[in-house]
This record gives C-alpha cells, sequence and structure tokens, in this order.
C-alpha cells in the first residue's frame, strides 16, 4: 500500500479488494499512476531495484522484495499487472485448514 500511495497519482485512491476462493483469499490492491513496465516486472521484487521511471521518488527498493519473501514465507505469492491506466497487486493466500 505504501508504493500505491507513493507512486500513484495524487488525489486518487488506492482499491483493495479481497475475493475468497475455495483453497485461498486474494488481496488486489490496485491504484492509477506510474507504470510499470513489462519488462521490470520479474525485477521489481529484487532486493534492492528501482524502476526506470521511479529513480527520482525516495525509497530503497526492499519493500517489494520483503513483501513477496513474507508472503511467500506464508505459503502464498504475489502477481502483478501494470498498464498506462492502473497497477494492481494481487497476493494470493492460502486459507487456514481446520
Amino acid at each position: 500500500m505504501d508504493n500505491g500511495i507513493k507512486y500513484g497519482l495524487e488525489d486518487r485512491n488506492i482499491h483493495i479488494r479481497i475475493i475468497e476462493y475455495t483453497i485461498f483469499l486474494r488481496v488486489d490492491i490496485l491504484n492509477e499512476g506510474i507504470e510499470i513496465k513489462e519488462e521490470e516486472i520479474n525485477k521489481i521484487f529484487q532486493r534492492f531495484y528501482r524502476g526506470e521511471n521511479v529513480r527520482d521518488k525516495e525509497g530503497l527498493g526492499i519493500g517489494l522484495y520483503l513483501s513477496r519473501e513474507i508472503i511467500e514465507g506464508q505459503g502464498g505469492y504475489i502477481q502483478v499487472e501494470s498498464s498506462s491506466k492502473q497497477t494492481r497487486f494481487s497476493i494470493f493466500l492460502p486459507k487456514d485448514k481446520k
């Protein structure tokens, strides 16, 4: 969410949606802002990576790396879709087995 605020357009909302499936939960975080180029999608999860078009913004390049590590540590995964209109991060987390 911090990246959604930092890289989103000023005075725009960040949308969070939770969708429940049979064996997992999906959390979507959507914002309107700086597009992530397709060739950078996999790179943004590398430690200390900073996208070409966000070098003027403050940051260390560890937030998405740590997010991915935490999500995968919980047995989940994260996906990204980005266009000139919006970026969506989708987090998939397994549901507790009772």
